[in-house]
């Protein structure tokens, strides 16, 4: 049962007196130190993943909580092999390799695009979009390359790619863009959200970059200017808002900000800043969003979850659990893409790293992680109602990450990638540079009048499950 606000309160003022001393576990002060603690928490990180044991499934995190088979949906394994591959990459661990290669092949679908039949349930373009862009990392990283006969990580993200570029993936409503769910029975359908087109156009930005195609780099600069008109990016304050409705033709926008939307987009902006040799347009983008992402997830140099961290007691759900982790892994990489955010991003880096190792003193190791780093005090992961996979992740992520300057930046098929790829990947190949939306067929203009007339339920409905399973 989750506690309380009052409770957790409660919680982390008594935590506050505990010494500092009982945080001495993980040490990040030299090389050797954050190699040590992140091989620790990597192996008490991989304790949360049953895939690889008899009659499990490879690849997932137990779940979904649907079927109540565990805590977490399909795209938080998809997420949690891209933190493996980063484990690797900055690390030279290769302790975990096998399993990684085993879970990224396991989820690819019938299709090779990782659209598995039994996931289809709670199939969104994002969720979809996790897995592509892990397998994206692989192949920037030079990770292992799989077997010959086997989908290879280039292809897999192409053809990830290519799905959510076909015209049956898009319509003439608000514009464009893509919507949350892939199958039209899926509660969510009838929201175009942030998440969903972030995604697609950080995926776009690093295929383009990788294989020199301007196709790419075509679909993702569409993707942002639509973003930009939908104001679902506000460039003022440079605030990244959710999402909107297809009923209210998106201009519903719900302003809720979580913290891998605005990741996602600054580091698909500085793939675009370093594609285009540098160019004036993409660097402001990057330099708003660094700014709104520092002000508005970063206060006091220690990562927070805006929406829901300001609300203790359970008001972050699973997913969001694990948002910290991610933005960490991308900030690093934003560096390397963009060198002259480095004096700001760095710093900030550690100084989160060093506030999240600070409260992982829980468990019997004392050694385990909770979410909420600002505090300095460990919060047992019980107390947001989930197992702790994310949050585990999370520190993971912000240990690793902190060596990302003796890591070499992400390769691509001119400097030393050897990932094969497919232009046909997901069925379709490209026709134009441009997106074409595809025509409003009879059963898009049914399908419309029945969400229409139930927009009014399904605006609460969708903000509560947003924030179930954002």
């Amino acid at each position: 049962m989750p506690c309380p606000g009052q409770c957790l309160t409660a919680l982390l003022a008594v935590g506050c007196l505990l010494p500092t001393a009982q945080a001495a576990h993980y040490k990040i002060n030299t090389r050797d130190e954050i190699l040590a603690s992140a091989r620790t928490l990597a192996y008490d990180m991989m304790l949360f993943y049953k895939g690889n044991q008899t009659g499990q499934t490879p690849g997932i995190l137990p779940g979904p909580p649907t079927e109540h088979k565990g805590d977490y949906y399909w795209w938080e394994g998809g997420a949690l092999w891209g933190t493996m591959v980063d484990y690797w990459h900055l690390t030279g661990d290769s302790s975990y390799n096998a399993v990684t290669t085993q879970a990224l092949l396991h989820q690819v679908g019938a299709g090779r695009d990782y659209q598995p039949v039994n996931h289809t349930a709670s199939l969104g373009n994002d969720d979809q979009a996790f897995w592509g862009m892990s397998a994206m990392l692989a192949a920037e990283t030079r990770f292992p390359d799989p077997p010959p006969g086997q989908p290879q990580w280039l292809a897999l993200a192409q053809a990830v790619f290519n799905t959510q570029a076909d015209p049956a993936r898009r319509d003439k409503t608000c514009g464009g863009g893509l919507r949350w769910q892939i199958p039209a029975v899926n509660v969510g359908y009838d929201y175009k959200n942030t998440v969903a087109n972030a995604c697609f156009f950080n995926l776009g930005a690093r295929l383009a970059r990788y294989t020199r195609n301007d196709t790419y780099a075509a679909w993702a600069e569409h993707t942002f200017d639509w973003l930009l008109a939908r104001r679902y990016v506000d460039t003022a304050e440079w605030r990244v808002f959710d999402g909107g409705h297809v009923g209210h033709n998106c201009t519903d926008v719900n302003r809720a900000q979580f913290s891998y939307n605005a990741a996602l987009l600054l580091q698909g902006a500085a793939y675009m800043l370093n594609y285009t040799g540098g160019g004036a347009v993409w660097r402001r983008r990057v330099d708003g969003l660094l700014d709104g992402m520092l002000r508005d997830f970063f206060p006091g140099g220690v990562a927070y979850e805006l929406p829901c961290e300001s609300r203790p007691g359970g008001a972050c759900t699973t997913d969001m659990l694990s948002f910290k982790g991610y933005v960490h892994r991308w900030l690093a990489v934003v560096t390397q893409l963009a060198p002259h955010t480095r004096g700001r991003i760095l710093p900030v880096l550690r100084s989160s790293a060093a506030a999240a190792v600070r409260q992982c003193t829980g468990g019997r190791t004392r050694r385990r992680c909770g979410f909420y780093w600002s505090s300095g005090v460990y919060v047992d992961p019980s107390v947001d109602g989930t197992s702790g996979a994310g949050e585990a992740m999370n520190v993971l992520a912000a240990v690793s990450s902190l060596l990302i300057d003796a890591t070499d930046a992400p390769t691509t098929n001119l400097t030393g990638g050897t990932s094969t790829g497919d232009y046909g990947g997901g069925g379709r190949r490209f026709k134009s540079k441009r997106p074409k939306p595809k025509p409003i067929t009879t059963v898009d203009r049914v399908a419309a009048v029945m969400f229409t007339v139930g927009v009014v339920i399904s605006n609460g409905l969708i903000w509560t499950l947003m924030m179930l399973r954002n």
